[in-house]
């Protein structure tokens, strides 16, 4: 049986394709959840005046996207973490937390939306892609630094042992002038 998919079906097609499929999943599934209609004459001239309609929208979809791409392209969000001894994170900047500081800055994108090549488990800055629309793709920037509260405590501990140190050599000199005496 032959039916026009009215609906994005994963194991079938997109919108608007004729596709051959048995009686039995046609009438049980297909056109009860309005997924498709079946295709004759009728149903085909329809489909077309939707794909007009349908083409408008995307056009339009698609110049909305270009503008927010064009807002978007060389953006730097910054995120402070806090960082272990060998200089990695503790966690990830996940694509949650990316489309959360997009959301800060009235971009409202879905996380499976941005694409991230490799995890960012460390500091420094990394290329992220934004895809917005079929062809349309932000690129973006996210620069991980470490938390200022940690720095600080580092710096503080360095200072310590410095300190400690150059108490234990003045202490180690004056112990081997005393043995020289």
């Amino acid at each position: 049986m032959k039916v026009i998919l009215t609906e994005k079906v994963s194991s079938l097609g997109n919108v608007g394709e004729v596709v051959n499929v048995s009686q039995g999943y046609a009438r049980n599934f297909l056109i009860p959840n309005a997924f498709a209609v079946q295709a004759d004459e009728g149903n085909q001239k329809r489909l077309d005046d939707q794909k007009r309609r349908l083409s408008k929208r995307v056009d339009e979809e698609r110049a909305v996207a270009t503008e927010l791409k064009s807002k978007m392209d060389g953006m730097v969000l910054e995120f402070v973490k806090k960082v272990g001894a060998s200089g990695k994170l503790f966690g990830t900047v996940t694509n949650n937390e990316l489309a959360k500081e997009l959301a800060k800055h009235d971009f409202n994108i879905e996380r499976r939306m941005i694409s991230v090549s490799a995890p960012i488990k460390q500091l420094g800055s990394f290329d992220i892609r934004v895809k917005l629309f079929t062809d349309v793709e932000a690129n973006i920037q996210a620069k991980v630094i470490m938390d200022p509260k940690q720095m600080e405590e580092l710096k503080a501990k360095e200072l310590a042992l410095k300190n400690k140190a150059e108490v234990k050599g003045d202490s180690e000199e004056k112990t081997e002038e005393k043995k020289a005496d």
